[in-house]
């Protein structure tokens, strides 16, 4: 999936000043994805492939938070009270009514945050100095574009794929306005 719109430059200098703050959000991010993805499952179990692909992916966004508390833990963080997240709220709202319509923006919602998130951890990958954080976001960075891609993969085992090609460039354009009207904040979106 290609973005409609990058990260600015002033995000990875911000994310790296500030990367307990960008820890914590990170840590919550991955909490949200695991319940996203049973979510899904929950919402969804007809659609082919989904239920064990979505238990899968919950399990996977488990692990990534372990990683990510123990990250966290090693700097004396503590997870603290979710403060939300702006970008995923303002995404869901372009989420439309009608059942099967739902159906597909929230797939390839989820798909857009995999890839946003991709983008934003391989920046934080390149930007790190730690052997260790490099790594860790390298792999993290690696596994959401997997993700991404197999959202729109299941968007499109549920409806044609100009169907799902034509919504998925109007919900990146809704993206990368809503990226632009964001302030800059030490979060991964």
């Amino acid at each position: 999936m290609q973005l409609k719109s990058v990260t600015s430059p002033r995000w990875l200098p911000h994310a790296l000043a500030h990367f307990d703050e960008v820890l914590i959000d990170h840590a919550h991010c991955e909490k949200k994805a695991a319940a996203n993805a049973l979510s899904l499952l929950q919402a969804f179990p007809e659609v082919p492939g989904l239920p064990a692909q979505m238990a899968r992916l919950a399990r996977e966004e488990a692990s990534h938070l372990a990683k990510v508390l123990q990250v966290m833990e090693k700097r004396g963080l503590t997870l603290g009270f979710d403060r939300g997240d702006p970008y995923a709220k303002g995404l869901l709202q372009l989420a439309r009514n009608p059942a099967r319509e739902r159906r597909l923006d929230r797939l390839l919602i989820a798909g857009i945050i995999e890839s946003r998130s991709f983008e934003r951890l391989e920046l934080l990958a390149g930007g790190l100095i730690d052997p260790a954080l490099k790594k860790l976001y390298a792999e993290l960075a690696k596994s959401e574009d997997g993700h991404q891609k197999l959202f729109v993969r299941l968007a499109k085992g549920v409806e044609a794929e100009d169907v799902v090609d034509a919504r998925l460039d109007v919900l990146l354009a809704g993206e990368a306005e809503l990226v632009e009207r964001l302030p800059l904040r030490a979060a991964v979106h």
